[in-house]
């Protein structure tokens, strides 16, 4: 049977995240970087496409697994009939390559164990060539070349396409394999030593850790969450990707599989809150700085998403020889909703820079003509239809959540220009007036009187959980009636067992697609926080101890939920329902509320 999503655990170095299962096999790793070709891809196909599995023979799924606490270092046990065995799984934070660390020791008794590694390149379709070299297993295929180790050295055979080594291991002893990955038109890289880097791997997280300064309810919960966050970092650039893996599916069977592997505006304001009220004023100045760095040139020009260090061209396409998680297709890489116009990352992008300056960052150069030039580009572009927050596929529309977020636009320029007129030069009259013509728009076309409610576009009589963001922006206030009245109405009929949809899939299908989806987590961690603003904070905390107990063992979540189910779906884990974690824990039980 295939594995569920929430069946993995993450390791990764901060430039790219190996996905581990209950069994033991390391089933999707992208190298060198998060949105490079995978040399495992069974995530997405079977045992051909790539996987490296390390467990007790004849064994299946683990007997317990956990994180080393306040680290990304992975402990997997077996308790078997001859003892028990634990395998330590981490990427060392790199040198000059990439390296993937298993280390097997010996817990009791005496304990035989299996590996198997078959490595296949370009997303499992290449089978490279393997040779011996130095007492090493030297994998080549074009571009790539793989380097395995053990230390002690134990025998390994070919057999199947894969490399296999079978070693027994009594109570107290140890041996470590080291997968490193370079250019095969490079000289092997220097080698490390597998127990100084689990020694190095742990402190540093742990110091790492140390610096969050939540110390509210389920804490644990929270620092999981950042971490994450911190593993999803393309250190290089700052850049943060929306998920390590491509399309793992919003519903089973179904076609909703996308890449996430980019880095997306429409986290930051709400990435750069949660980095800065947990402590880690470092993290949101290099996501800051990607920010400047992604969005320079033309505003017209602005894309809603972007490469980890900023490239523009995303193409997408399919890879036809993988048959999908649990039959899945197709199989995506790249992303086309690139190419969409989604207006609200405008007020995505201001909210951010005006947080950033709110919070006493090191101001740079050329930021705020950036942001004049942004201003200049909204003003007479906001009126345009869009696909919006959630990337529609079925044309574009006058969405409201669009609208509220050119809102906000205006409004951080005019408060920044207000509070800063040192900075010169943009157009504050006008941009005040414009301003008030956005709110007013908003409340007349935007609004259901009937229903009390705001709608998804102009028009219509949906429902968007987007909606839910309305207080937060500060576009009206918690107690306002409409805002009370939308958080209800959302209540109402969005959500699925007490979690909230996005937006409804049946009938009239604004996002152009067949099949449905399942619950959001990013938006019933929003739910939460408009609970909790307009007064019914039992009811929040309630949501969110529910939400909490949601992610898997090893606390991780993906993007949605199946209530009906009982199972995780969507692209995992997902930073976006890890930043709504930690901005619902700050807002219901931290000193300041994020964001």
């Amino acid at each position: 049977m295939h594995p569920d999503i929430e069946d993995y655990a993450l390791i990764g170095d901060q430039q790219t995240a190996a996905l581990v299962g209950t069994d033991g096999s390391v089933d999707w790793l992208c190298l060198p970087r998060f949105d490079s070709a995978a040399c495992f891809a069974k995530l997405l196909g079977d045992e051909d496409n790539g996987h490296w599995r390390i467990a007790p023979k004849g064994a299946e799924r683990c007997t317990r697994r956990a994180y080393r606490p306040d680290t990304l270092v992975l402990d997997t046990e077996w308790e078997t009939e001859d003892g028990a065995v634990r395998v330590t799984d981490l990427m060392p934070q790199r040198d000059r390559a990439p390296d993937l660390v298993r280390i097997v020791e010996g817990l009791s008794g005496e304990v035989t164990v299996h590996s198997v590694l078959r490595l296949r390149f370009d997303y499992g379709s290449i089978v490279p060539w393997v040779r011996r070299a130095d007492g090493h297993r030297v994998a080549v295929a074009g571009p790539d070349s793989a380097w395995l180790r053990s230390e002690p050295e134990v025998r390994t055979w070919g057999e199947d396409f894969g490399t296999h080594a079978e070693f027994t291991v009594a109570a107290g002893e140890k041996v470590a394999f080291v997968l490193t990955w370079h250019p095969s038109h490079e000289p092997r890289p220097p080698l490390i030593d597998p127990y100084v880097s689990l020694e190095h791997s742990v402190e540093d997280w742990r110091e790492w850790a140390a610096h969050c300064r939540y110390d509210g309810p389920h804490r644990d919960a929270v620092v999981r969450s950042l971490i994450t966050l911190k593993a999803l970092t393309y250190k290089p650039t700052g850049g943060i990707v929306a998920a390590p893996s491509t399309s793992l599916p919003e519903e089973p069977g179904g076609v909703r599989n996308w890449d996430y592997r980019f880095c997306w505006l429409r986290d930051s304001t709400l990435t750069l809150g949660a980095l800065l009220s947990a402590g880690y004023l470092e993290e949101a100045e290099a996501w800051r700085d990607w920010l400047l760095r992604a969005v320079a040139g033309n505003p017209a020009d602005l894309q809603i998403m972007y490469g980890v260090a900023g490239e523009r061209r995303l193409p997408e396409f399919e890879l036809p020889w993988l048959s999908g998680f649990a039959e899945s297709t197709p199989v995506r890489i790249g992303n086309d909703a690139v190419n969409q116009l989604q207006l609200d990352v405008y007020g995505e992008v201001m909210d951010s820079l005006s947080l950033a300056r709110l919070a006493g960052m090191r101001p740079q150069p050329q930021m705020w003509e950036l942001q004049c030039a942004l201003m200049e580009f909204l003003a007479t572009a906001w009126r345009e239809p869009d696909e919006g927050l959630w990337e529609v596929r079925g044309g574009r529309r006058q969405f409201v959540h669009s609208k509220v977020m050119t809102w906000v636009a205006l409004d951080r320029a005019v408060r920044t220009l207000e509070a800063h007129p040192e900075l010169g030069g943009g157009d504050l009259d006008g941009w005040r007036a414009l301003r008030d013509e956005v709110h007013r728009e908003v409340c007349e076309k935007g609004y259901d009187p009937v229903r009390n409610t705001f709608t998804q576009y102009y028009g219509s009589r949906e429902l968007d959980a987007s909606l839910l963001l309305v207080p937060r922006v500060g576009f009206l206030p918690p107690d306002d009636p409409r805002v009370v009245g939308t958080v209800d109405a959302i209540g109402a009929e969005l959500t699925r067992d007490g979690l909230v949809r996005r937006y409804s899939t049946e009938g009239r299908r604004v996002d152009g697609l067949p099949g449905g989806e399942g619950t959001f987590l990013v938006c019933s961690f929003w739910y939460a926080d408009a609970l909790h603003a307009t007064g019914r904070t039992k009811e929040a905390r309630e949501l969110f101890e529910r939400l909490v107990g949601l992610a898997n063992d090893v606390g991780l979540l993906a993007e949605e939920y199946d209530p009906v189910a009982g199972r995780q779906l969507g692209n995992f884990p997902q930073a976006f329902s890890h930043i709504g974690l930690v901005n619902t824990a700050l807002a219901l039980f931290g000193e300041e509320r994020a964001g």
